[in-house]
């Protein structure tokens, strides 16, 4: 009888352990978001939809085994944004005017404990010398100006399947405004491409960059595949990623494009993706729609 009931609970326990999710509780990391200040337009560079976004299909995916805050419209102003963050996201506007500039040390201080950080699109771009620096150091590279190039264009990609943030993604052809040619760390150093394409000529003729091209370093490089997201692994035992794309929001409805984004936010916090990298839903008009800046146009009208 005690026989039996040992069998009985030996089942019970088997049969629980193939309903535990992919990742363990020991394993639960949080993640900061930090969204810019409205900015494009409609459809475009919705910085606290995007991270909105990503944050539900996050926990989605990972259920307790991961906390977030998304700090919208800005740089937040609270003290100590950061504690305990495994992972800080930032996606904002960049250039001269990019919040990081004046908060070097405070992100500083973050990285330093190991502390994980993420840039996405506008967020890679960074004036020439600290910033630029900083970045080089904490993700491997950044946009420079002059140097770097942002025109509108269909990437087919060309992942690295060798890397955890690509697990699970199939891959796919997006138009958004694709930055490329990065400065990155001298020779490349530590920085692993995860995500490549081969621009067209007419991407790198820069009819559709700001400022308008060409650039010579740029047209001359005609058939080159170019890195359109990167990671590094610190010194630090902290984890860097640069993500280029993200202009367009409606390309968070694309599957492939999707989970790449999530994944690489979740390794970024030192979490391990499963073989078939996070699952989660694919965002209907409705969803997509929520929580933009900008009032929908009717694009019914002509």
């Amino acid at each position: 009888m005690k026989f039996l009931s040992s069998i009985r609970f030996l089942l019970i326990v088997i049969s629980f352990s193939f309903c535990l999710p992919a990742f363990s509780n020991d394993e639960a990391r949080k993640i900061v978001f930090v969204a810019g200040n409205r900015s494009h337009g409609w459809g475009a560079h919705e910085f606290n939809a995007g991270c909105l976004l990503m944050e539900a299909h996050l926990k989605e995916a990972l259920g307790d085994n991961v906390t977030t805050r998304v700090f919208k419209s800005g740089w937040p102003k609270s003290v100590d944004p950061f504690k305990d963050a495994d992972a800080i996201i930032l996606f904002m506007d960049g250039g001269g005017g990019h919040p990081i500039n004046r908060n070097l040390e405070q992100v500083k201080k973050e990285i330093d404990r190991g502390c994980g950080l993420m840039c996405m699109h506008y967020a890679v771009e960074v004036p020439v010398g600290k910033s630029g620096k900083a970045l080089q150091n904490w993700i491997g590279g950044y946009y420079e100006t002059g140097w770097s190039i942002n025109p509108h264009w269909i990437a087919e990609s060309k992942l690295n399947m060798n890397h955890p943030i690509t697990r699970g993604v199939n891959n796919f052809k997006v138009k958004d405004e694709w930055y490329f040619n990065m400065r990155f760390r001298e020779g490349k150093n530590g920085v692993t491409p995860i995500l490549e394409a081969v621009p067209d000529d007419n991407a790198r003729s820069g009819k559709s960059s700001w400022p308008r091209g060409p650039k010579k370093h740029i047209v001359e490089a005609s058939g080159k595949s170019e890195t359109l997201c990167w990671s590094v692994e610190r010194n630090d035992g902290g984890r860097g990623v640069g993500f280029t794309g993200a202009h367009f929001h409606s390309n968070f409805a694309d599957d492939g494009f999707r989970k790449l984004v999530l994944n690489a936010v979740a390794w970024t916090a030192g979490l391990d993706i499963p073989d078939k990298g996070l699952i989660t839903h694919r965002p209907d008009e409705k969803e997509l729609d929520s929580n933009q800046d900008f009032k929908k146009p009717n694009l019914s009208k002509k």
